[in-house]
């Protein structure tokens, strides 16, 4: 099986180009996360830090019983599941990162401002309101430079609607971003040496915030680490190039099957 991992302010629609290419011959689940665009909110005590969501991962594929399944995370799920990999291993299989936050850049730049305002939510709230015009949602601090060719209105909609309309759902949303760190991603990439499994870095080749350096750095840390390049694409490649992504996911998979065979 594969289990999807998306991040900040999208849900498992992240993955809808892509499953349809891998799901002939492997089994997909893209959960949604409780990241801001989920509809159902959490508990309001649910432990909601970074470290608390790669538990629910963890907890999500152990309720499921997943035999090793395959992570593919991107974005801010591509941090949170470095910290599955170093701190829940048992649970993983093999791993696909997407291009994500990773060493000390988490979050980037441009968002940290989002960052401070969850510490002041109504200043927060009247910001994302923004988000109800599509224009805004277009501009480089929303999704603009996440997908280089666009995201549909409805899916989009789908995106911004929960957290601009659900207060559990904001809730649930600003204690992610409150304790967004670097000391995770670099507390992860200390221990990614030892996680001896199978690893693909599907990294996009003309990514504005994640840098292609990154992915290759990842790459060179982990012992069965794989960097490859996917053209065409900002962050979102799911969005920008789904069928280059799901070839190198279903030969990765394959080719690691063969190996352990």
């Amino acid at each position: 099986p594969l289990v999807f991992v998306h991040g900040l302010l999208v849900n498992g629609d992240l993955w809808r180009k892509v499953v349809p290419e891998l799901a002939p011959r492997f089994r997909c689940i893209t959960p949604d996360l409780p990241l801001g665009s989920h509809e159902l909110p959490m508990r309001p005590d649910a432990d909601l830090g970074i470290a608390g969501v790669a538990q629910l991962v963890a907890d999500f594929v152990a309720a499921l019983d997943l035999q090793q399944p395959t992570l593919v995370a991107n974005d801010t799920g591509g941090a949170i599941t470095q910290v599955v990999m170093t701190e829940h291993a048992p649970c993983v299989g093999r791993v696909v990162l997407t291009s994500c936050d990773a060493f000390e850049n988490f979050l980037p730049p441009m968002f940290r401002p989002l960052q401070l305002l969850a510490h002041a939510p109504p200043l927060l709230t009247g910001v994302l309101q923004l988000f109800r015009l599509r224009a805004v949602r277009r501009l480089p601090l929303a999704f603009g430079w996440l997908a280089k060719h666009g995201i549909e209105a409805q899916t989009e909609e789908g995106y911004a609607g929960p957290v601009l309309s659900n207060p559990g759902v904001r809730r649930d949303c600003f204690k992610v971003l409150r304790d967004i760190s670097p000391r995770y991603t670099r507390a992860a990439a200390e221990k990614l040496p030892g996680f001896d499994r199978p690893v693909l870095v599907a990294w996009s080749a003309e990514d504005r915030f994640f840098p292609p350096a990154h992915g290759r750095r990842l790459a060179a840390l982990l012992p069965q680490g794989r960097f490859e390049e996917i053209a065409d694409s900002y962050t979102f490649s799911s969005e920008d190039n789904p069928k280059a992504l799901a070839g190198l996911i279903a030969s990765f998979l394959t080719e690691s099957d063969e190996g352990s065979a």
